[in-house]
């Protein structure tokens, strides 16, 4: 691209040609708002994760927040440099008028893909500490002032057979304060969704405190503490039922753990474990999974 492209690129004035910068590698694995690639970097050999946003609904999002000088995706996650935050290289726009972000390439999988295998050989032992990883990824995302509002499986990556954790995925992530915490923005992954998102009242970053609860419940568990859907019909029973005690499910399950998470899915916002260094603090001496027999 040479010098004066890549000034033009990183301060918004230049479009990149995706396939002609990138080799992609792997083809496209399609999300709800993006295409995500593993590719090459003809510039520089790296192997990375490319992921395009589609335009169209991007701007749709986007949309929601007119007037509100609300940050791009891209925008919102360069700024993290964090152990268990997914790392951001670079974004801006395609030749086509997409965004992109180029991200380091991340050699695992999804929390999701184990939970629906049941798959203990990488989980058993580990949980506890996998947990404690995303709790400091949320933490970190909150400390920069932001709300991710898609805390779940999907988005939590798993690497290293189970000993390191990442946080990915930004594209519903808002500043934590103003009009972004007004009713009416009802995003997020309906298993997972925290009941005043759901009664489209007021949130706060106390939304991705409950989501990170349920999250914890089913790594511990393989369950969630509400009937499992896949419409917005599964997230309204959070409000009109308790959960399922999550000794239900692992009765030996540690028990400041498992009063930890009990704390993060009170659908009363105001009896909810107040934030994610809280919920460290309470498991600061966690190391057990289970109670010893």
């Amino acid at each position: 691209m040479g010098i004066l492209g890549n000034l033009k690129s990183l301060l918004g004035g230049g479009r990149v040609d995706i396939r002609s910068r990138f080799e992609i590698l792997r083809e496209a694995i399609s999300g709800t708002m993006s295409d995500f690639y593993m590719a090459r970097d003809r510039k520089t050999g790296q192997i990375v994760g490319l992921k395009v946003l589609d335009a169209k609904k991007t701007a749709d999002f986007e949309a929601r927040f007119k007037g509100l000088n609300k940050p791009s995706e891209g925008e919102i996650a360069i700024q993290f440099d964090h152990p268990n935050i997914v790392k951001t290289l670079e974004h801006g726009l395609t030749t086509r008028g997409q965004q992109y972000l180029v991200m380091e390439f991340l050699d695992g999988q999804g929390m999701n893909s184990l939970l629906i295998g049941r798959n203990e050989r990488v989980l058993a032992g580990n949980r506890v500490e996998l947990i404690r990883q995303a709790a400091e990824a949320v933490r970190a995302v909150h400390a920069a002032g932001f709300i991710h509002r898609d805390v779940c499986p999907r988005n939590l990556m798993v690497l290293d057979e189970g000993k390191r954790l990442k946080l990915i995925d930004f594209g519903l992530t808002v500043p934590a304060h103003g009009r972004f915490l007004e009713p009416g923005n009802r995003t997020g992954t309906p298993n997972y969704m925290a009941p005043e998102l759901v009664r489209r009242q007021r949130t706060d970053q106390r939304l991705d405190v409950f989501s990170f609860g349920v999250t914890a419940y089913e790594i511990m568990t393989y369950e969630l503490p509400w009937q499992r859907g896949t419409t917005g019909q599964a997230a309204m029973s959070h409000a009109t039922r308790p959960p399922v005690d999550i000794r239900e499910y692992r009765p030996r399950i540690n028990r400041t753990l498992a009063t930890a998470i009990s704390r993060c899915i009170e659908r009363d916002v105001a009896q909810r474990c107040p934030s994610m260094d809280q919920f460290l603090k309470m498991i600061r001496k966690v190391r057990d999974e289970d109670e010893p027999e």
